[in-house]
């Protein structure tokens, strides 16, 4: 019997319950892999197979499948029907009866398989053995359940072979007779393993197509989604970065993440590596995190700055591929450093590449990139720093109830004249510390760039100097606040006075935004390292505040006090 006289049966129905949340918004067979449904590659490769006509059984936002299916115009004709309950895979297969027809077999294939499995392989091997069924398998050690005897026959799927059979994994994509009919209920829910179960048990032979050389992975959970991605546009990635395709199998290790969400990871292939941003995957419509991480850092390396290569990114999944800088941050770099100058070299190094980010990162930046806001406004200085500080880290953190928000939202406002005025305009990375700047082999990379945005140069300065990350000294921060002045003052034209001024400030500002960013990620966040960063960063505050003369913070100045006795004299010593 050709091939084209064969049609083919894909199950969509399932709820995607592994996938929740992101399946509750987009059926699982609609996930893309390189831009592409799984469904449409899955139809696709029938198809070519040879199958004249194929049917979609829908269940779980069919009104997206059906959608979808009505959009496309593929050679075969393709039929959808909805399931108002769940039939289960027998119960589909037997809704499907009048359209698979009697009297030949037909394939049946899970709607969540990424395979390069041949279909036509597994028709032909069918028709040769004149078997009730046959199911494709696999070895995945964590999955095998199905007992295959020597001869191929398949005995069983509770994962108890005997003595001379193996166990392998069922694929999901199977040829079967017309005589499972007869093993299905006639309504109701109904599986199909059940039915081969009885089937088996008739005499009736169920054999093992068996593969280990073609691809197979099952996208049912958000790791193996993920995995499929990376399987898919991997080689194009280390293909772009260095001029060809990786030599092995692509193998990914998780790297430390930080304050965000985000995974990260390092793929490699034998010497060669990228590394992995895993920004989750994207459901939503509007603008991301992940949006703004690939436009801004693909506008930052057009222009030359000293950010990592994108070479691939995958919007629904999230994945970005970049260069790998290696695993130093300037931070590690800083602490393990004695000698005074020696710790100002490294920062001369980073302040001139701050410097020309700053300045060179603003020219043809498209402020609709942003995902939070496109520019540092007055709101962010008394919403996003200011009462994020009293919120999360006062009331929160420190438990300090009782303070007096409408007084120092009128400092918090008058902190915002300060910068709106002596800001110098420019690209504002907006989490300039040491934690996000890697010391790599040829010079300072800066990441986590998706929060840039239009600002003023002197808060990335701020972030830079008064880092409590590394906590330096006085008359470090000092010198390299005059370095900093010394190259760009003459380069944008503006006033010293007014560059120091608008730098006091906000150094201020950043340091509340710190320590509210430190209150949250240490409790709600649920990650209680970053606490130990609060004593440097309260203490950063404090003296600025003491030095606020026009205009003077002294609401701002007492709670900050209070919050020092609140927080206890456990000072870091030793400040570089």
């Amino acid at each position: 019997m050709p091939p084209d006289s064969i049609k083919a049966l894909v199950l969509a129905a399932g709820l995607g319950a592994r996938l929740r949340p992101y399946s509750q918004k987009v059926p699982k067979p609609l996930f893309p892999v390189a831009g592409r449904p799984i469904m449409d590659i899955i139809i696709s490769r029938l198809i070519d197979a040879g199958i004249s006509a194929i049917g979609v059984n829908t269940h779980h936002l069919s009104d997206q499948m059906e959608a979808f299916l009505l959009s496309r115009s593929y050679p075969v004709p393709v039929i959808h029907r909805h399931e108002t309950q769940l039939l289960g895979t027998g119960g589909a297969i037997r809704n499907f009866a009048d359209f698979l027809g009697s009297d030949r077999p037909f394939v049946v294939i899970n709607s969540d398989v990424l395979t390069d499995i041949s279909i036509s392989g597994i028709i032909s091997q069918h028709m040769a053995d004149c078997c009730a069924a046959t199911l494709a398998v696999v070895d995945r050690p964590e999955f095998n359940s199905v007992s295959i005897a020597p001869n191929e026959r398949i005995t069983g799927f509770a994962g108890n072979p005997a003595g001379n059979e193996k166990c392998l994994t069922f694929t999901g994509i199977q040829v079967i007779d017309p005589v499972i009919f007869d093993y299905l209920p006639a309504a109701g829910f109904a599986g199909s393993i059940e039915a081969f179960c009885a089937m088996i048990q008739d005499g009736l032979e169920i054999r093992a197509y068996e593969t280990s050389e073609q691809y197979w992975n099952d996208l049912g959970t958000p790791e193996r989604y993920r995995r499929a991605v990376i399987d898919t546009i991997g080689p194009e990635a280390f293909a772009r970065a260095f001029g060809r395709p990786p030599e092995s199998d692509i193998d990914c290790t998780p790297l430390a993440g930080d304050g965000s969400d985000r995974k990260w990871l390092r793929a490699r292939s034998k010497e060669r590596s990228l590394v992995i941003a895993d920004h989750g995957i994207q459901t939503e419509a509007q603008t991301t995190e992940f949006d703004a991480f690939v436009a801004i850092g693909s506008h930052l390396h057009q222009k030359g700055l000293a950010v990592p290569a994108i070479y691939m990114h995958d919007r629904f999944s999230g994945l970005v591929f970049l260069d790998d800088l290696g695993d130093t941050l300037l931070q590690s770099a800083i602490l393990a450093e004695t000698d005074p100058a020696e710790i100002e070299n490294h920062y001369h190094a980073v302040i001139n590449s701050l410097l020309e980010i700053s300045t060179a990162g603003a020219e043809g930046f498209d402020p609709a990139w942003g995902y939070q806001e496109p520019v540092y406004s007055r709101q962010t200085i008394i919403e996003k720093e200011g009462l994020y500080f009293v919120r999360t880290f006062l009331q929160k953190w420190l438990g300090m109830e009782n303070v007096f928000e409408s007084k120092l939202v009128s400092e918090f406002d008058r902190l915002a004249d300060v910068i709106e005025t002596h800001g110098a305009a420019g690209f504002m990375h907006r989490d300039m510390q040491s934690r996000n700047i890697m010391a790599a082999a040829d010079g300072y990379y800066f990441i986590d760039f998706q929060g840039g945005r239009r600002g003023p140069i002197q808060y990335d300065l701020a972030s830079l100097i008064t880092d409590p990350y590394v906590d330096l000294r006085p008359q470090t921060r000092q010198n390299l606040l005059a370095y900093a002045a010394d190259r760009l003052a003459p380069k944008i034209g503006i006033d010293r006075t007014a560059f120091y001024k608008g730098y006091h400030y906000c150094a201020i500002a950043r340091n509340l935004q710190a320590l509210g960013a430190f209150g949250h990620l240490s409790g709600a966040g649920r990650k209680p390292q970053f606490a130990a960063y609060m004593q440097p960063a309260l203490n950063n505050l404090s003296a600025l505040l003491a030095s606020a003369e026009d205009p003077a913070l002294p609401w701002l100045a007492e709670t900050v006090a209070r919050a020092r006795d609140r927080l206890g004299a456990n000072f870091r010593q030793n400040p570089r």
